[in-house]
This record gives C-alpha cells, structure tokens and sequence, in this order.
C-alpha cells in the first residue's frame, strides 16, 4: 500500500469534511432553534458562490469586500425567509414547514438559473495555487485553506454558544422555549438570529467550496452530504456535526480513490442507512423518549 497516497487522499478528506462540518453546522443551528429542518441548506450555500461572483467578478468589489457581502447576503435571506416564511408556519404540521423549504429550495435554484444561466462557473481566484507539503505529503492550497478557515469558524461558533449572550439564549431556547419565554428570553428573536447565522454560514461554505470547484446551479447537492453529516452526527449537536463532517469527507474520499467516483453516494448512504439502524438520533444526537 502507498501510504504517502493514502495520507494525502485522507487530507484531502478531512478537507472535504471541515466544509460538510461548516454546512452542517446551519442545519443544526436551525433545527436546535426552531425544530425546522431547512432543506434549502444546500441552495443557501449555492446562491452565498454566486453572490460572491456578483459582487468580485460582477461588480468588480474587491474579494475582501465581496466575501462578507456575500456572507450578510445568506444572512439576510435567512432572515427574512424566517420572518416571512417560517414564523406564519409556527404550529402547523412540521411536514408542512419541511415542504415549504424544499420549495424555497427550488425558488433558489430557479432565480440562480434565470439570473446567472445554468452553466459552470470559476469563481475569482483569492486563495493562490502554489501546493502546500506536510512532510512529503502534497494538498492542495485550496483546500488546506478552506479546512484551516472552516475549522476557525466552527471554533469561534462553539465559543459563542458557551460564552456570548445570544449563544446562551440560543441553548436555553432548544433545550425547553417553555422555560425561555419564563425566562425573558426573546425567543421569537433567537429564531430570527439562529436563520441569519446558519444562513450565514452555509453561504460562506459555498464561496469556499467554489473557490475550490467552480460554482454552479446543481452545486447545492453538496446539502445533501451535509444532511448525512447532520443524521449522523446528532440533529441537535454542534459536535456531531464537527465530527460527522469530518468522518463522511474520509469516507467519501477513500471510496472516491479506491472504489471509484460512483461509490462515494453509496458509501456515505450506507453510512447513513447503518446509523439509523443503531442510533436513530445519531451518534450525539438527544435521545428523546416518548410516552404514550
């Protein structure tokens, strides 16, 4: 066995996993909040590439200016989706609240499609191509960066859940609303900020992952890599999915480099099938017991 090759193709990997890990984190931050499952994680992270390319290829902003306008541009979707989609929805069936965001799913998608065309794109270059080596070992600067970045933000998130206000207002509201509006916690709002952070989020793992395979409109299947990580990992746990991502971006690249590219799906929904299996709340995931 070539274990230099098989050292690289593991952090290529676990690069791969720090973005599922990213994007992952905007399902759980809904889900902790408001009990919905966003479908439309995974467009949300399409339209965050292509608003970065309006903005630095469009516009011709600076990428140090386009990147956070892209990021308050999925923050502010998130906001106002939450507002004016979700928040009517409070109390109804959560099938119904789950089909309204695999309908804003397909809006997204269709309003990319009609704005932008339906044809790949290269996001502008900020991230430099020169290789990075770990010993002997080769990865590419594109994804070292883009793990690196990633890790630094789902830190950062974690520090803010267990020491800023609004972060401890967010675990008080998922752990029992009841007991937060008791409280004098404003838990309409917590639900506004949870949308615009996971938003947030899931557009600025969309500029990363464009920066290293272009963008374009069927890109947001990656959300659904994402949603394996998220079942995985827990729905309500920020570990499961650092750990989660991590595990299927292992997984995916080793079944991508020794089975072949068309295994990489069937390996991680496998992964996925077994894990229901066992652990129908994940590996961190809140066992919740209901009595009858």
């Amino acid at each position: 066995m070539d274990w230099l090759f098989f050292i690289e193709v593991s952090l290529a990997g676990l690069g791969s996993g720090a973005l599922l890990s990213l994007t992952a984190i905007a399902f759980v931050l809904i889900y902790k909040a408001t009990r919905v499952i966003n479908l439309a994680v995974g467009e949300v992270l399409m339209l965050g590439g292509y608003l970065f390319f309006a903005f630095a290829a469009g516009l011709g902003l600076s990428a140090w200016v386009a990147i956070p306008l892209a990021i308050a541009g999925g923050g502010l979707l998130g906001a106002v989706v939450e507002r004016g989609m979700i928040r009517p929805m409070l109390g109804e069936s959560p099938i119904a609240v789950f089909m309204v965001t695999i309908g804003l799913g397909s809006v997204i998608v269709g309003f990319v499609e009609l704005v932008w065309g339906t044809d790949p794109r290269a996001l502008p270059a900020v991230m430099g191509n020169a290789p990075i080596f770990i010993g002997e070992a080769y990865i590419s600067r594109k994804i070292a960066i883009a793990f690196a970045i990633a890790a630094a933000v789902i830190l950062l998130f974690v520090l803010l859940f267990r020491y800023w206000r609004g972060g401890v207002a967010l675990r008080a509201t998922a752990t029992d609303q009841a007991a937060a509006y008791s409280c004098g916690i404003n838990v309409p709002g917590v639900f506004s900020l949870a949308w615009i952070i996971g938003c947030a989020a899931a557009a600025g793992a969309g500029i990363l992952l464009g920066q290293i395979g272009g963008i374009s409109p069927t890109m947001g299947v990656f959300g659904l890599s994402a949603l394996v990580v998220v079942i995985v990992g827990g729905l309500d746990s920020v570990a499961g999915a650092l750990v989660g991502g991590l595990v299927i971006g292992l997984i995916e690249s080793w079944a991508g480099t020794y089975l072949g590219g068309e295994y990489k799906i069937v390996t991680t929904f496998g992964l996925l099938i077994v894990t229901l299996l066992i652990r129908p709340y994940g590996l961190f995931g809140t066992a919740e017991i209901e009595r009858l």
